[in-house]
């Protein structure tokens, strides 16, 4: 089985296609740049969302790295908000 296209479940219960071979846009709102909803575009590291990140699919702009949480893949901004209002030590530790 490869990672061009597979279903799955997102948190809030809806079903979805994802996968490189699956075209999008960001979603971000207001965001109109072309995605697809692989790997690369997704916040946390689970589709469809886990501890870390919603499982949403954003566009390089609206996704961010160093936000001290565990996942190198990267969150959305929302995400990467809401893991430093719960971890201030995290960021702390990082502008030392």
């Amino acid at each position: 089985m490869g990672y061009a296209s597979y279903e799955i479940t997102r948190q809030d219960g809806t079903t979805i296609q994802a996968g490189y071979g699956i075209d999008t846009v960001c979603e971000q709102d207001g965001c109109t740049e072309k995605i697809d909803r692989g790997l690369a575009y997704l916040c946390g590291k689970t589709p469809g969302g886990d501890e870390y990140g919603c499982g949403g699919y954003f566009c390089g702009e609206h996704k961010y790295l160093g936000s001290g949480a565990p996942v190198s893949e990267g969150l959305c901004g929302a995400c990467s908000a809401r893991w430093e209002a719960e971890n201030p030590e995290t960021e702390e530790a990082l502008s030392a």
